[in-house]
């Protein structure tokens, strides 16, 4: 269940350079248009740390709860998940990745694929910002209509050469649909599908309310997006082990 959560929340913020063209762009009128649709330059570089809260619910068993995602940059995240009566917490302080076991409040080191979802999540806005100051890129394979509408294909790496790829919207440069690899409850390799809806202004900033993450075809979790707070003070030790 955490590694769901944490992939659909990963498509939720971070984004890189785009090479090549589509329809006669430049890759930079496109990075451009996305920053722009997301609020602009100047609003997302202001943002320091970023406070997602939310539901979720798991189609197949029924089972819900509420979550709360926590980013500082350059590069802390932490996340609470609180479900059937336990608060399960991971932490990333920009060295090392921890989760808390619920029943004993134990720490124990985040399982390796974990860690490394963790360290990509860490970005947030300057992976869209700037791209290849962490090693992020973007190839351009096309475009593709969905449901009538049409989006530009794009193949994200990432330093790791973790790949995503992300369907934009050609009207609204907003991100519709995200797919990576991602992991079932038996720890097998699949691929994660995200769709990105119900889209609204905080302070300026562009932010889906509602996403739907699909685990090998089948519809495993929706996540209802509730509060969203930008630069709220979060403290460097609120990522760290006590």
């Amino acid at each position: 269940m955490n590694k769901t959560l944490n992939l659909t929340l990963a498509g939720l913020l971070i984004f890189g350079f785009l090479a090549g063209q589509v329809n006669g762009q430049s890759v930079d009128d496109v990075l451009e248009m996305m920053i722009k649709a997301q609020g602009g330059r100047a609003k997302l570089a202001a943002v320091k740390n970023v406070t997602i809260s939310g539901t979720f619910e798991m189609t197949a068993t029924g089972m819900s709860g509420d979550m709360t995602r926590y980013q500082k940059d350059p590069n802390m995240l932490r996340m609470d998940i609180e479900v059937m009566g336990m608060v399960i917490t991971q932490f990333y302080d920009g060295e090392n990745a921890w989760a808390l076991n619920p029943q004993t409040g134990a720490a124990r080191d985040m399982p390796a694929e974990e860690a490394e979802s963790f360290v990509r999540d860490t970005l947030g806005y300057e992976a869209l910002l700037n791209p290849r100051k962490h090693g992020l890129t973007f190839s351009i394979k096309g475009k593709e209509t969905i449901e009538g509408k049409e989006y530009i294909v794009l193949e994200q790496k990432f330093s790791d050469d973790y790949t995503t790829i992300q369907y934009i919207d050609t009207k609204t440069y907003l991100p519709y649909k995200a797919v990576a690899k991602a992991y079932d409850q038996m720890m097998m390799e699949t691929e994660g599908e995200t769709i990105f809806t119900d889209y609204r202004e905080v302070d300026g900033i562009v932010v889906a309310y509602n996403l739907v993450i699909f685990e090998g075809g089948e519809e495993g979790i929706t996540l209802t997006v509730t509060d969203v707070k930008f630069n709220s003070g979060l403290e460097d030790s609120f990522f760290k082990m006590e």
